[in-house]
């Protein structure tokens, strides 16, 4: 996202792991890697695709529980119900996606500062009309991709 190295990632979320008394075992540095080098969210079934038999379908799943549950992974809900991850927004910076909604692939992109004031001042005025306080924003955007179109 914001040119952040992979290996100061995978520090960032051993540090964290630790302080939350979590081993980092090789599963769980597979899946943050895989993460790190991702365009954006990625489906378990592209994650396993990605990590292949180093990390079997079932420990694959605990490890995304335990690395979220840490604050290390973030779960976004899709279209079709299809649940993808990505790495926390304090690894990655804050950013939003274009889905497709043919092929289903997610790419991550960051707005000008501008544009995210706008999305802020937006937010902010749906909570107070509401009675809500926001906390946060994901902001996705969906259409085709251009190998879609």
């Amino acid at each position: 996202m914001q040119g952040i190295r992979t290996a100061d990632i995978l520090t960032a979320v051993e540090s964290r792991l630790n302080t939350h008394n979590v081993r980092y075992t090789t599963g769980r540095r597979a899946v943050v890697e895989s993460l790190a080098k991702s365009n954006g969210p990625l489906s378990a079934a592209e994650l396993f695709s990605k990590i292949g038999l180093a990390v079997p379908l079932s420990s694959l799943y605990r490890s995304l529980t335990v690395l979220e549950e840490a604050g290390v992974v973030a779960r976004h809900f899709g279209g079709n119900g299809l649940i993808r991850y990505e790495l926390a927004e304090w690894l990655l910076g804050h950013h939003h996606h274009l889905v497709c909604t043919d092929c289903g692939s997610v790419e991550d992109v960051s707005l000008p500062l501008s544009y995210e004031n706008q999305i802020h001042d937006l937010i902010e005025d749906v909570g107070r009309i509401n009675s809500f306080k926001p906390l946060s924003h994901i902001f996705e955007i969906e259409g085709r991709c251009l190998s879609c179109t």
